[in-house]
C-alpha cells in the first residue's frame, strides 16, 4: 500500500498518512485547520511486515484502506516510565 507522510505546519510530531490518490484536499476542514500547511516528508509502501517508528502499521493501513488517510498525533510523553511495557519499546497511550 502506498502513501505519502506530510509533516504538520502548527503542531509538533503531528504527521498525516495520506493513501497514493487522496489528496489532502480531501480531509475533512476542521483536520486542515488544526494541522496547517503540509509540509511533505515522504513516500512510503506499507506491508505489514514495516515496522513503523511510532504507529502500528497495521493500523494505518487499516485507516489508509477505510477512510484514505491516518492521522499521526505526538506520543504521550511519561516521565515516569510507568507506562512503558518490559518487553517492548510500546506504551500503554
Amino acid at each position: 500500500m502506498e502513501c505519502s507522510v506530510v509533516r504538520s505546519s502548527l503542531k509538533d510530531f503531528t504527521y498525516i498518512y495520506l493513501l497514493v490518490g487522496y489528496d489532502y484536499a480531501d480531509l475533512p476542514i476542521a483536520l486542515r485547520k488544526v494541522f496547517g500547511e503540509p509540509e511533505f516528508v515522504m513516500h512510503l509502501e506499507l506491508t505489514p511486515e514495516r515496522a513503523l517508528a511510532y504507529e502500528d502499521v497495521n493500523l494505518v493501513m487499516q485507516n489508509l484502506a477505510a477512510q484514505g488517510y491516518h492521522l499521526q498525533m505526538p506520543p504521550q510523553e511519561d516521565t515516569t516510565g510507568l507506562l512503558e511495557l518490559p518487553d517492548k519499546k510500546e506504551t500503554l497511550l
